[in-house]
């Protein structure tokens, strides 16, 4: 049997632990939020033509980063579209564009011409908010289309004749007329918007139709 100094075992025995010991952890990577999409300034410049054209009051807002993706960019705030509308504040202007569109060309017809008297006020139920998908176990930790003010909630309509037509109350409704006025502007919404959400989609639409502009070709 060799024997090896015990001088010469100390140094490797040294070296050993340092190299196993000695080093610093790696520090762990925190997952981090894609930056949110900016549409290009002439996009929104071309948007707000569109807006002026068709004789549609708005208001341009600044640019803001709002927290982790969340923010407002190429966002406006709509002033007169030709009916009283509530509930909605900053909303990008291609969202406004469709919207504006959707409640003139789609709802305002439907309901004089389904339900037999004008339309009077279009009730909202938000546009931005700094959060994530609700509802889906599925979607995990994403962000919502509210999170860059690229949704908007509707959550019913008024009508001359003192009507209130709601998503809550008359989704599901025994009125031919009105289930009819549902499946006009919900089919008119898909057109125009690429995400449409209503009561048949889940729980968490139960009482409104989320309508977002982006390219998901998803209507339910």
């Amino acid at each position: 049997m060799v024997r090896v100094p015990l001088f010469l075992i100390v140094p490797i025995l040294g070296a050993a632990l340092l190299s196993a010991c000695g080093r610093p952890d790696r520090p762990v990577q925190q997952a981090s939020r894609p930056e949110p999409y900016r549409p290009p300034v002439r996009e929104t410049a071309q948007c707000e033509a569109d807006l002026r054209r068709e004789g549609v009051d708005y208001r341009r807002l600044p640019d803001k980063d709002l927290g982790p993706g969340c923010g407002l960019y190429g966002a406006v705030q709509l002033t007169d579209i030709g009916v009283p509308v509530t509930g909605v504040t900053a909303m990008r202007c291609g969202n406004a564009r469709a919207f504006a569109g959707w409640v003139r060309n789609a709802v305002a017809p439907a309901a004089w011409q389904i339900l037999g008297s004008p339309l009077v006020k279009v009730e909202g139920m938000g546009t931005y908010a700094c959060r994530n998908i609700v509802g889906s176990a599925r979607i995990g930790d994403r962000r919502s289309g509210h999170a860059l003010a690229n949704a908007v909630d509707i959550g019913g309509f008024v009508l001359k004749d003192g009507r209130r037509i709601t998503l809550l109350g008359d989704w599901y409704s025994s009125d031919p007329q009105i289930r009819q006025f549902w499946t006009t502007i919900r089919a008119s919404a898909c057109r125009r918007f690429g995400t449409v959400l209503s009561p048949d989609y889940n729980a968490a639409h139960r009482n409104h139709l989320h309508l977002e502009d982006d390219a998901a070709h998803f209507c339910r």
